[in-house]
């Protein structure tokens, strides 16, 4: 009986605060259907509306490595309403990589909480001849620059890590960026592209279908459902840890008050069997951190990156 009563409350919507939300939840992902981002939103508004008792709907904006939509997100009213999903990339990258991104991640967003922290994939066609990264490299090194690697976008974490590869780790490749995942990885299907570093999330599904072949990951560890896909670091390449994220942004002056209430539901809803599935099955863990860790932990991720951006004399305006 205790179990019934317990999985009934957990049913219940959370209490509202101040009549607040009495609407539905739009949540802007500043990339086109079918990558991580977009994946990563709808894991959690399809269960959100159990714990706030409103729709959340899900309103995709590419464009510009994400910083067309986050800017709407940081002109809209902050009113709880109208929520961004961030990642890496967008939030930390972006900054400095863009001479003019249109907002400030810590000035004009309220961090609500992090959703997981995953590696990046470098993944190919299951046809490809490359069945390793040793296979790779060899081919990068007899023919520099001839191997295309592509990413969801120009100044991505994906971008940067290929940078690393190419000009500082002896994998000598051409960039070609993409509007998001899900078009790279078409191309990548098709064999227009030799190899695609992107999120785990973007690809585990097709890795799992065997559509596509994980090379290596950027984890410190083997992690997860990629527990069978090395580390670049196990290759004797150091220093070559990235990991992302995403998470769940609101505007400046959005009240405390609603903040907190977003950020209990959000993590309420992360904790649930479905949605931590959802997370571990796209090869990341779930974080699920309060405002003030997950702003602590966008700093920190801000100075790291400005730093390789800065490093790799990427520039774009």
């Amino acid at each position: 009986m205790a179990a019934v009563v317990a999985t009934a409350a957990w049913a219940e919507p959370l209490a509202k605060v101040n009549g607040f939300p009495s609407q539905p939840l739009r949540f802007i992902s500043p990339f086109p259907a079918g990558g991580g981002n977009d994946a990563t939103t709808r894991w959690v508004t399809t269960k959100l509306p159990e714990a706030t008792g409103q729709a959340a709907i899900v309103d995709n904006r590419g464009g510009a490595g994400g910083n067309i939509g986050a800017k709407a997100v940081s002109e809209a009213k902050p009113d709880g309403y109208t929520l961004l999903t961030g990642q890496v990339s967008l939030m930390a990258v972006n900054p400095t990589l863009y001479s003019a991104p249109g907002f400030d991640p810590l000035k004009n967003f309220i961090p609500i909480t992090q959703v997981n922290a995953a590696p990046l994939a470098i993944v190919v066609a299951a046809s490809s001849p490359f069945k390793s990264f040793a296979d790779l490299a060899a081919q990068s090194k007899a023919t520099p620059d001839k191997v295309i690697f592509a990413t969801p976008g120009n100044g991505t974490l994906s971008h940067l890590v290929g940078v690393v590869l190419s000009k500082e780790k002896g994998v000598p490749m051409t960039h070609v960026p993409y509007k998001g995942a899900g078009p790279a990885i078409n191309d990548l299907m098709g064999r227009q592209v030799d190899v695609l570093i992107t999120s785990t999330s973007s690809v585990a599904g097709m890795i799992h279908s065997g559509q596509l072949r994980a090379l290596a990951v950027t984890s410190p560890r083997r992690t997860g459902v990629f527990s069978k896909v090395p580390t670049l670091e196990e290759m004797g390449m150091p220093n070559t840890t990235f990991e992302d994220w995403y998470g769940f942004f609101a505007p400046a002056g959005t009240p405390p008050e609603r903040v907190a209430y977003l950020n209990e539901s959000i993590v309420r809803t992360l904790k649930t069997p479905e949605v931590t599935k959802l997370v571990v099955d796209g090869g990341s863990q779930v974080v699920a951190n309060t405002s003030a860790e997950f702003t602590e932990q966008l700093k920190q991720d801000i100075k790291r990156w400005s730093d390789v951006v800065k490093l790799s004399g990427a520039k774009l305006d």
